[in-house]
């Protein structure tokens, strides 16, 4: 196990081994992933593809939730990467592990990573729909 965990916001192609193979660990008894991917369709209109733009605070804010995702009861490690750029249907955008000593704190703890990098972390979503239109989302 690394002494820092995996936290990244990458250009590139995400690696769901990579993520695996951070949060492994001789204490770890579930480990619950998310994967988040890019869909067809919002709000009933066809999307062909995305662009995230990531703030320059975004790693660190990242990071400060992975950091609270450790001090929950029973989690043991967690890992956390983010896409920026250009992403089209069906990319990884972003990729999610938590590894604890039973599956509910490993489900309980993944699901709030998720929920709190949404809310908090400065990632915004640039969607690109099949009739030419735009929308940003999550923009402050």
């Amino acid at each position: 196990m690394p002494d820092t965990p995996l936290v990244a916001v990458s250009d590139s192609p995400l690696s769901v081994d990579e993520v695996l193979g951070a949060v492994a660990h001789p204490r770890v008894g579930g480990v619950v992933t998310f994967l988040g991917v890019v869909r067809d369709h919002d709000g009933g209109k066809g999307v062909g593809g995305l662009e995230y733009s990531a703030h320059p605070s975004a790693v660190e804010k990242l990071r400060e939730l992975v950091d609270a995702t450790l001090r929950r009861d029973g989690v043991v490690t967690a890992a956390a990467v983010h896409r920026s750029g250009s992403l089209r249907v069906g990319d990884l955008a972003v990729v999610l592990a938590v590894g604890a000593e039973h599956r509910g704190q490993a489900f309980d703890a993944c699901r709030a990573l998720i929920d709190d990098l949404k809310a908090q972390v400065p990632i915004w979503k640039h969607q690109l729909f099949a009739d030419g239109s735009d929308e940003w989302v999550g923009t402050p």
